[in-house]
């Protein structure tokens, strides 16, 4: 249970959900209730996906490349820093790459539920790096099935968090996303610096 909750905390950090709803209430305004909850649904599903794979197939993509973990968990160390650090200082969304003629492509198509909402505002390679590292640690049965239920119930916050986006953004407000988002990337920091200081400190033991 202490493995789920731990990965549950993490992965919401990292994906931050909350800080991607003024981005879904901006591409789906035109859209109808049903609509919305259909790209949020399938928005949860496809992160659910990438997440999966990230985590059971990422150890042989990184032996094909002979990348070992110790490099990947400091350089997904730096990734999720990086973008702790853009939640912070309220420059999140111009990380993501979404400039205003990318923004309007993105509203003429029809769907939006795979790129960019599952990929990259969500899924990112902080995520992705956070797991395929989380799997060389624990990857016992029990290990592996607390995990995928974590990632799941990470889904399911995230499928509920959109559908519900519209009503948040009116409660919450511009400054409480906001509030919200720079407490999150806080925590998103401090989860890349203790990834870094982990791989070092087994690098270091590991030459000693």
């Amino acid at each position: 249970m202490e493995l789920f909750i731990y990965l549950f905390a993490a992965l919401f950090s990292v994906l931050n959900p909350i800080g991607t709803v003024p981005i879904f209430v901006g591409l789906t305004q035109h859209d109808d209730k049903k609509e919305r909850s259909r790209i949020s649904l399938w928005t949860a599903i496809n992160v659910f996906i990438i997440l999966i794979i990230s985590f059971f197939i990422g150890e042989y993509v990184l032996s094909f490349f002979g990348i070992s973990i110790e490099a990947l968990r400091i350089a997904g160390g730096l990734i999720i820093v990086s973008s702790g650090f853009s939640l912070l200082t309220g420059k999140f969304s111009k990380k993501r790459g979404i400039n205003k003629k990318v923004e309007n492509e993105i509203q003429n198509r029809n769907d939006i539920a795979l790129t960019p909402l599952a990929i990259p505002m969500l899924a990112g390679p902080g995520s992705m790096s956070l797991l395929i590292a989380f799997y060389q640690e624990h990857h016992s049965t029990m290990d592996i099935l607390w995990s995928t239920l974590a990632i799941l119930a990470v889904s399911i916050v995230i499928f509920l968090t959109l559908k519900s986006a519209h009503y948040l953004a009116k409660i919450l407000g511009t400054s409480g996303i906001v509030a919200i988002s720079r407490i999150v990337g806080f925590i998103v920091i401090a989860i890349g610096i203790q990834y870094i200081i982990s791989s070092i400190t087994t690098l270091i033991k590991v030459n000693m």
